[in-house]
Order: C-alpha cells, then sequence, then structure tokens
C-alpha cells in the first residue's frame, strides 16, 4: 500500500467537528525521498524505497553512499518500501504529507516502548496472591505452579511467565485523520500511536 515515513513528536488533544475533546497524536511525515525504484522486470516485484531522517555522512558505510548518490539525496537514517503508488516515480523524488486527506484512515504501524524484564503481574496482568495472613511470605507476586509433575512433566509452550517485555513491532489500524498541516509536514491523528516520543513509524493507506 502506498504510504510515508514518519516521526513521532509527541500527544496533545484537539476539537472534534462534534465539540468533543479527543486524544490525538501529531506525526512529522515526510518529506520522503525516492531512493530506488524496483521493477518486476529487474527485481521480481514492483516497489518505491523511501528515505527519511537525515543521517551524518561519516556514519554511513561506503555502499549506502553510492546508493544515495545515485538518486541525488543526502544519505537517510530509515529506508522503508512502499508499493501501490498511482504516480509514476522516479529517483529523487519527493513525497509529503500531502499523499494523505483529512478525514482518511490510515494504519500506523511502529515499535512499543521497551519495559525489560518484567514479572507476571506488569507482563500479564496476574492479580497476585489475594489471601495475606496465615504465614503468606513474598509470594504476591509470583506466578504459582507452571504445570504438573508427573504428567505432562512438561511446561507448554506459550505459558505465561516473567521474561521481555516491549520492543514489539505493532500496527494500530484505522487511525483518522484528524488535521494536516503541510506547511510544517504535519499529520495529526486520532488516539494513540505505537512508540515513544521521537520514534519512526510508517504510515499506509488502509
Amino acid at each position: 500500500m502506498p504510504g510515508l515515513i514518519g516521526k513521532k513528536i509527541g500527544m496533545t488533544s484537539m476539537y472534534n467537528t462534534d465539540g468533543k475533546n479527543v486524544a490525538c497524536t501529531i506525526i512529522q511525515a515526510g518529506p520522503c525521498v525516492v531512493t530506488q525504484v524496483k521493477t518486476e522486470a529487474k527485481d521480481g516485484y514492483n516497489a518505491v524505497q523511501l528515505g527519511f531522517g537525515e543521517r551524518k555522512e561519516k556514519h554511513t558505510p561506503a555502499p549506502m553512499k553510492g546508493h544515495f548518490k545515485k538518486a541525488k539525496t543526502s544519505p537517510k537514517r530509515k529506508l522503508v518500501e512502499f508499493s501501490g503508488f498511482e504516480q509514476e516515480l522516479k529517483l529523487g523524488d519527493e513525497i509529503g504529507v500531502d499523499l494523505f486527506m483529512e478525514g482518511e484512515f490510515i494504519d500506523v504501524e511502529g515499535r512499543t516502548k521497551g519495559k525489560g524484564f518484567q514479572g507476571v503481574v506488569k507482563r500479564h496482568g496476574f492479580g497476585g496472591v489475594g489471601q495475606a495472613t496465615h504465614g503468606q511470605h513474598n509470594r504476591g507476586r509470583a506466578p504459582g505452579s507452571i504445570g504438573a509433575a508427573s504428567y505432562p512433566a512438561r511446561v507448554f509452550k506459550g505459558m505465561r511467565m516473567a521474561g521481555q517485555m516491549g520492543n514489539d513491532k505493532i500496527t494500530f489500524e484505522n487511525n483518522e485523520v484528524l488535521k494536516i498541516i503541510p506547511e510544517q509536514s504535519l499529520l495529526i491523528v486520532r488516539g494513540s500511536v505505537p512508540g515513544p516520543n521521537g520514534s519512526y513509524v510508517i504510515l499506509e493507506r488502509n
């Protein structure tokens, strides 16, 4: 699907047409530069690679310097492939926030905040042991039994236990575009989107 690369700026609230105060997220959407055009004849499929975010040239590998030089643009930090653009694009073309329209619904993909190693109460919402008397000692946030001994004599796959939480790539679907500010390449969508402020997100049409 056609889309753009953006950066999450932060959250705020605004009044919609019905006069209700709704939470929304501000995203800097583009402008993105076409860094590669893939065709079915050469690559086996049709796609357009877009670049977003400036990257220092001294931190860019030599092969990538040539890649960006071919597109006549500066090194970019984030590269993503999209397909389904109606217009014919060539190397060096810029695509801005005007790709979207106010009122339409888009999908926003990002990486959630990493929480590190967490226990079952925070990670899975376990309630913990309710009883705190009769000799109960430091087991309030423990997971409890994870299986029987003699049979099945193993722990089933998918057992909810402590472990790494967050830092997952997820997609929030059907986010309504409330407002577009083309002069500043800003896109305001209803609700929240994954990731911390300053993180990259991928915006796609449904």
